[in-house]
């Protein structure tokens, strides 16, 4: 059944003019009054809708029965990463919108290809939160990933609470780094996790030492060099799974 992510307060029994977006692809998909889809807000659970309406560039439901069906991992895993150029970051933020990542950080490095300020980095943080709905609708989550705005480095290390809670790990290609499954097997199942991963070339030097005096802990997928969306993707697979 089609399912669409519809921002706003669903309750049983009411009538909805859908969102713009979810209107479009409704149409689109060349859906009929009568026809039913599943909605979800991102607040838990999922409803079933029946078309009612079907105007030029508007989508009339009727919603139905609720049902608290979750598909989300035990784990809050947020992702902070060096911006991948372009289309690799959309491809990167869907995929990982389909793991379950609760939240992507996106982050100017030293060594990061991808500049973005004012305007073009508000619209392509709106970009990327579409890229997450989607991936959301097709996979089946309920809760859409938050994609943050795009912040420097050092002035995203500053907003960082205490590291008291959970683990904080640094994705590293340096000697004597501990592998990635042991350091999550020391701590409990359902502690959250936050990856800060390098783009192309890793993180400096002196980005690396500021990391880790946050309480970000060196781990390695392996010996192999992966690109910077691999090894953040192959990180969440094994946190997730």
């Amino acid at each position: 059944m089609p399912r669409f992510h519809c921002p706003a307060p669903l309750l049983e029994g009411q009538p909805l003019a859908l969102p713009a977006a979810a209107a479009r692809h409704v149409q689109v998909l060349r859906l009929q009054p009568g026809q039913t889809i599943t909605l979800f807000n991102g607040q838990g659970g999922e409803w079933d809708a029946t078309i009612t309406r079907m105007g030029r560039s508007d989508v009339e439901v009727l919603l139905g029965a609720h049902h608290a069906t979750e598909r989300e991992p035990i784990r809050a895993v947020h992702l902070a990463l060096g911006m991948p150029a372009n289309e690799r970051m959309d491809w990167l933020v869907e995929k990982a919108a389909e793991l379950g990542v609760a939240s992507l950080q996106p982050l100017h490095t030293s060594h990061s290809v991808l500049r973005l300020s004012g305007e073009r980095a508000t619209k392509k943080q709106a970009h990327w939160q579409s890229v997450a709905v989607a991936a959301c609708e097709q996979c089946g989550g309920n809760r859409v990933p938050t994609v943050h705005p795009v912040s420097d480095f050092a002035a995203w290390l500053k907003t960082l609470p205490p590291a008291d809670a959970g683990l904080r790990c640094l994705l590293s290609l340096a000697e004597g780094t501990r592998p990635l499954a042991q350091a999550l097997a020391e701590v409990p199942a359902q502690a959250p996790v936050c990856f800060l991963s390098g783009p192309e070339g890793g993180l400096s030097a002196s980005e690396d030492a500021l990391a880790r005096a946050a309480g970000f802990l060196p781990v390695t997928l392996g010996p192999r060099v992966l690109r910077a969306e691999t090894a953040a993707l192959a990180a969440l697979t094994l946190a997730l799974g």
